[in-house]
């Protein structure tokens, strides 16, 4: 407790509460800007903290993501045009409503879904961190594969009308994800003989392509053909197409409650992160609906189950990352980048030698969540701005922010052609009904799940019933095949 209440005392520190609130207003600036996220944020700002104090850095960095989670949102509701894998569904609810002017309204609980999942996760990573890195140190090789294997087929029945294609865009994800330098035996593949495909392929400029870029070539095209009649930016100014009523915020709590835990669990487990906590809420929100075929149509519940959901994975990610030095996500490997910088190395030694440290940034993050919630509710007009601007001035600065945030992950104008090159293929499938956030999650999931496998082959001896061996990964495998004869036989019968 005298570290607890020592830590505490640190984190209300007012220097500490002002790069707080700084790194939330920046991040959730930079979040609504299409084809920036939160880890191409945490990355360019890195170097800002140099010169700062071990907790007001670190209070900054996790401001700035948790902003930035939130910013997402609000090009994925006005724009359709989600900065990040996980915004995505967000944008399938939330861009409905703002297309019949309720684009504040969907804000307004995209907001209150992020505070509350947040909040919620920031509670069990302070009570209950270390049970649950225990668990998933326990997991092993064929339980991590059957597990990211069951993520990928509830994905792909979400994210298309067709599993079968589902599956073909995440296998192709795979495939991308492969490219690059053997985990294993340190060989190049798939490089042919281009050097800058040994590192692999980044996410970042993917991820552009796949969902912004992509998007913004669609919205271009829908623009030409309807002569910009069509805007996503007006709002309505009746008071209840702008205002979540206490009512309609209670009709979504339980599904704000079961996708906040969930989406606390996956991110707990290292590798799978908010995309697959995000879908796989959704798709638990649409499938205890009374009325699911509401959902996609511009339903506030769909918002809420997307926003908390992946909003309760920025905390979780934080209990490998502090109890076992695995990041849980993207943004979590960024932050060891931090922790080095401050002569610090995350893992199980911290709450031994930093438990001050530790304590002070469990109160930032509270910290953090509230300011959240102050930052958004009074200036979520202001952050609109970013994007409520003529699609004549709009569509360009987009598709210039897509090329420098490509530029600026690794400076590499060779990361800029891999935009444009997915961002074209994005293009294609949606027009041919392929999912590209399955591409993306597989691509995602690719390097752990490869990983995985190599392991389950190499400490069997090639012995194919291993998996009969392990209860957990045959539970698992069952699941999943649970869900392609589930889905199968739904889309039959839908047809």
């Amino acid at each position: 407790m005298e570290f607890v209440l020592a830590g505490f005392m640190d984190a209300l520190h007012p220097v500490n509460l002002m790069f707080v609130l700084v790194g939330v207003t920046a991040g959730m600036a930079m979040g609504a800007i299409p084809g920036i996220n939160g880890p191409m944020a945490i990355a360019l700002c890195i170097p800002l903290t140099y010169y700062m104090s071990p907790l007001a850095a670190i209070g900054f960095l996790v401001g700035l993501n948790k902003g930035s989670f939130f910013g997402g949102a609000i090009s994925a509701i006005l724009l359709r045009t989600p900065g990040t894998p996980e915004a995505a569904a967000t944008s399938w609810d939330g861009y409905p409503l703002s297309m019949q002017g309720k684009g504040e309204k969907a804000l307004r609980m995209g907001l209150y879904s992020s505070v509350s999942g947040d909040f919620l996760s920031t509670m069990v990573l302070i009570l209950v961190a270390a049970p649950l890195a225990t668990v998933a140190l326990y997991m092993g090789p064929p339980e991590i594969f059957a597990l990211i294997c069951l993520a990928m087929t509830v994905i792909a029945g979400l994210g298309s009308k067709s599993l079968a294609r589902g599956l073909i865009a995440a296998a192709l994800g795979i495939f991308v994800g492969t490219i690059g330098t053997d985990p294993v035996s340190a060989m190049p593949r798939l490089t042919f003989d281009m050097y800058q495909l040994e590192r692999g392929i980044s996410l970042i400029p993917l991820a552009i392509g796949m969902l912004a870029f992509s998007e913004i070539i669609i919205q271009l095209e829908r623009h030409i053909k309807r002569g910009g009649s069509e805007c996503a930016l007006t709002f309505s100014s009746k008071p209840e197409d702008r205002y979540v009523s206490w009512g309609e915020y209670k009709g979504s709590l339980k599904t704000l409650v079961r996708s906040s835990f969930f989406g606390t669990a996956v991110g707990a487990m290292p590798g799978l992160g908010a995309p697959v906590a995000s879908f796989f809420a959704y798709d638990q929100a649409k499938k205890r609906s009374k009325n699911p075929d509401e959902y996609g149509k511009g339903k506030l519940d769909g918002i809420a189950a997307s926003e908390s959901a992946n909003s309760s994975v920025v905390a979780a990610s934080l209990i490998p990352l502090f109890t076992l030095g695995i990041p849980g996500n993207l943004a979590a490997a960024m932050l060891i980048g931090a922790f080095i910088v401050h002569g610090m190395m995350p893992g199980p030694l911290m709450f031994e030698e930093n438990a001050q440290l530790i304590y002070a940034i469990f109160m930032s993050l509270l910290v953090a969540g509230v300011f959240l919630l102050a930052v958004g509710r009074f200036g979520l007009k202001l952050f609109c701005r970013l994007v409520q601007t003529p699609a004549v001035i709009l569509y360009p600065v987009v598709i210039f922010t897509c090329m420098m945030g490509s530029y600026m992950a690794s400076y590499s104008v060779f990361d800029v052609k891999i935009m444009l090159f997915f961002g074209f293929l994005g293009y294609f499938m949606r027009k041919f009904d392929f999912s590209y956030v399955c591409l993306v999650i597989g691509f995602i999931l690719a390097p752990m799940w490869e990983t995985a496998f190599q392991q389950v082959v190499i400490s069997s001896e090639h012995n194919p019933y291993m998996f009969f061996t392990r209860p957990v990964a045959m539970i698992l495998m069952a699941l999943t095949l649970f869900v392609v004869i589930k889905t199968t036989i739904s889309t039959f019968k839908n047809r």
